[in-house]
């Protein structure tokens, strides 16, 4: 056995026993289930559970998720054809268990305090940077309940154009403006009294899930990942992954207004 494969069963056990190609071809950037398992085993997931898998993409992690903890699991998407999803969740016998639909994270189809869980992996970025997000998202989330994100991140906050590294500043103000520290995301949650945050960090593995995400573009990748291409030009690591978790607080959810933009 390999040192990566060493590693990779170390931290993510779970996620060892899935086929790489399957994962593969079902993520859309990194490895979606090292990502995912980085930030459930900090979860209370029990099964019966309604887990709001948000921005799931193909929804392998949707898969994962119900199978791993025998949740039901909402597995919403933008892009990505429900149809498609449900397709891929039948060929996993888990239509009963996993429930697809392609909507805008803006203008969700829910009840309000429907959901135990929402975890968002690989897509917060998209979206969350709205101060007015996490109070549109609460409305969905139980008291008590748990909000999770899994994403990339910079170590250190760029505030001005000054700051961006060389290697990205061909693609910073297409790709890389709105991605942040793990202090900015911080306290962009901490300053709604919606959630109190019990984790905010970068990931433990998160040297092997780029080394990983590189290989894989190297091997299989697009030439058009702008993520996996700054990675592989990133010599002092200037970018990284970060798990933020919040549990919701009873305070309510005021928005003055949130439409979809």
């Amino acid at each position: 056995m390999s040192s990566a494969q060493h590693q990779i069963k170390h931290f993510f056990p779970r996620s060892a026993h899935y086929d790489p190609q399957w994962v593969r071809e079902h993520s859309m950037g990194e490895n979606v289930l090292f990502n995912l398992e980085s930030i459930t085993a900090l979860l209370p997931l029990r099964e019966g559970m309604r887990v709001l898998d948000l921005g799931c993409g193909k929804a392998a992690s949707s898969i994962f998720l119900a199978k791993e903890f025998k949740v039901q699991v909402w597995a919403v998407d933008e892009a990505i054809s429900a149809t498609a999803n449900y397709t891929r969740v039948l060929e996993a016998g888990l239509e009963n268990r996993v429930f697809p639909l392609q909507a805008d994270a803006r203008a969700l189809p829910f009840p309000e305090e429907f959901f135990d869980v929402v975890l968002v992996i690989d897509s917060y970025t998209y979206f969350g940077t709205d101060d007015k997000y996490l109070p549109y998202i609460c409305h969905f989330l139980k008291p008590d309940g748990y909000i999770g994100v899994v994403d990339v991140c910079f170590k250190e906050e760029i505030e001005t154009l000054e700051q961006v590294p060389v290697f990205l500043r061909e693609d910073y103000q297409d790709y890389w403006y709105y991605i942040h520290s793990v202090p900015w995301w911080r306290k962009l949650w901490e300053k709604t009294g919606l959630v109190q945050v019990t984790v905010a960090e970068l990931l433990p593995a998160a040297e092997l899930i780029r080394e990983q995400y590189v290989k894989d573009f190297e091997e299989h990748g697009q030439k058009n990942d702008p993520f996996a291409r700054a990675l592989k030009k990133d010599n002092h690591h200037h970018i990284s992954f970060f798990r933020l978790i919040g549990q919701r607080t009873r305070k309510d959810a005021y928005l003055q207004s949130y439409k979809k933009s």
